[in-house]
């Protein structure tokens, strides 16, 4: 049976519940389109959550890599397109779980200005679109450690030449971090609507081994 590597992050700033850890722990152990997942949360601290994906890497030898995270203030789930070498937590004034607040700084010195998802980003939303959940291809995946953890995959398969695909799925804040005062009008999600969603990409991954070229319509990019 194949492997899928899914990861997620715990808390995180501003986010004391973190979709991702939910979906990612609901999905684990599940079976999807014939193969087996397998979730991991990794540090949300800038290079030691590339560490942690790479051992899981390492250990599961997946065919899919596919890699969660919160993006506040989107009302879809969002699938990225593009992974940037920077990581600049500064311009926010966030930091990460280790009080580490990059400024402008790559993630590989000599690597890439960036890295493409290598997963099929019109299937994915196309089938979570017909799952009944709201959808889209994001080209915005930020600078924080989300960006850093995306580009570190892709880039450490890339440099060791591993027949593994991977991308990155941003998911909406969920309800009860919506509710709070200080957070009034986000948009959120629910644990079982993301992983629906969730669910239906990474079958549709698996399914397509290459994208399909029917476009997907949009009206969303932040």
């Amino acid at each position: 049976m194949a492997n899928v590597l899914v990861t997620g992050f715990g808390p995180y700033a501003n986010t004391p519940t973190n979709p991702a850890q939910l979906v990612a722990e609901k999905l684990n152990g599940s079976t999807i389109a014939g193969a087996e997942i397998h979730s991991r949360i990794v540090p949300c601290t800038y290079f030691k959550s590339i560490d942690a994906a790479a051992q899981g890497i390492d250990e599961l030898k997946p065919e899919l890599v596919i890699m969660l995270g919160e993006y506040g203030g989107r009302s879809m789930i969002t699938v990225e397109r593009i992974a940037q070498n920077l990581n600049d937590a500064a311009r926010y004034g966030l930091q990460d779980n280790e009080g580490n607040s990059p400024n402008g700084e790559p993630i590989a010195p000599d690597g890439p200005a960036a890295h493409y998802a290598t997963v099929p980003l019109r299937a994915m939303v196309k089938a979570m679109r017909a799952a009944g959940i709201p959808s889209e291809i994001s080209d915005a995946p930020g600078t924080l450690v989300c960006n850093h953890l995306m580009y570190g995959v892709l880039h450490y398969i890339a440099t060791n030449q591993l027949p593994i695909r991977a991308g990155w799925i941003h998911l909406p804040a969920l309800p009860e971090v919506a509710a709070k005062v200080e957070n009034l009008n986000m948009p959120s999600m629910s644990v079982e609507t993301s992983a629906t969603g969730v669910r239906a990409a990474i079958e549709a991954a698996l399914e397509n081994k290459t994208d399909i070229t029917e476009p997907s319509r949009s009206r969303f990019q932040i």
